[in-house]
This record gives C-alpha cells, structure tokens and sequence, in this order.
C-alpha cells in the first residue's frame, strides 16, 4: 500500500506548538493550497485548507522558523482520524502527518513584505526556494527541483581527481 502525499502552501497562522505527556514535541499548522484549476463558472481558483502534524524534531524545526504567510512544503502521509467532540458527537477529520518541510519561499522574497521572521538564518544557511530550482546555501547541486542544503565549510576538503582519495 501506498500513502504518500506532497503540498505546497502558505501558513494560515504560526503553527502551535505542543508536547505530549511523555514530553514529545507536536506542532500543528494549516496550509492554504491553491487547486491547479478554476471553478467553472468564473475560471478563479479554489483554496483547500489542509490541517498538518509534525512530530519530534520536525515539529520543533516548524514552529521554531516558519510563521503566519510563510510558503511551506510539506511531505508526509495522509491520515484519518475519528474522534468525539464535547456534545458527545462521533467526527472524523483528515490532516497530513508530515515527515518532511521545506522552505517553498526564499528569505529574500519576503525583505518587501509586510511579514518578519525575526530575522533568522535559518542554521547559517540562506535557503533559497526549495521547490523551483533555487539551490539552498551556496550547495549547487540541484536534484530535481530541490535542492542539499550546504555542508558547513569545517566539513568541506577538496578532493583530487583521482580515485584513491574516494571513500567507497
């Protein structure tokens, strides 16, 4: 079986963070996400808006550098879940338990907005747009549209153009 989804949009509101009993880190967020298509009548498009999860440390990175307007990527699997509300009623509600976000905007695009992220650097690394061919940092390997964040420069040695020096 298959259960794999990916989303592209902008955060509602700053993400909420919370942590069990036991002390593990949840942080929950909606997503507005544009339909790729228009209504019929009008030809404007349509907004969804997705509930999110992230756990551990993907839920701390969330709530720790994304915020309200913030464009994010959101990778994980889609889940169902039923519940009870106060008047005693059975609902059921779907949202995404995200395994992977990414950065859908680059810092540099929001310099002219009205939204401020504190001013972070997010790690050391500037991340460009992960998901349009912008590389992150100044890592220029691109593979596919993302991108590797760049390794911390104490990590990075040159390495000879012969095959002796190759770890494998």
């Amino acid at each position: 079986m298959l259960n794999h989804i990916t989303i592209m949009g902008r955060l509602t509101r700053d993400p909420e963070l919370r942590r069990t009993s036991s002390g593990i880190a949840v942080a929950s967020f909606t997503l507005a996400v544009d339909r790729d298509f228009g209504s019929r009548e009008g030809g404007e498009r349509e907004t969804d808006f997705i509930d999110c999860v992230a756990w551990r440390q993907t839920g701390e990175f969330v709530s720790k550098y994304f915020a309200k307007g913030r464009m994010a990527v959101v990778s994980g699997r889609l889940q169902i879940r039923n519940w009870t509300d106060k008047e005693g009623n059975k609902r059921r509600t779907a949202e995404v338990v995200a395994d992977n976000v990414y950065f859908g905007d680059s810092k540099r695009d929001d310099q002219g907005s009205n939204a401020s992220y504190g001013g972070n650097t997010y790690g050391g690394n500037s991340y460009g747009n992960s998901y349009g061919g912008n590389s992150y940092g100044n890592s220029g390997s691109n593979y596919g549209g993302y991108s590797a964040p760049a390794a911390p420069a104490s990590d990075f040695a040159m390495l000879e153009d012969d095959d002796a020096q190759l770890p494998f």
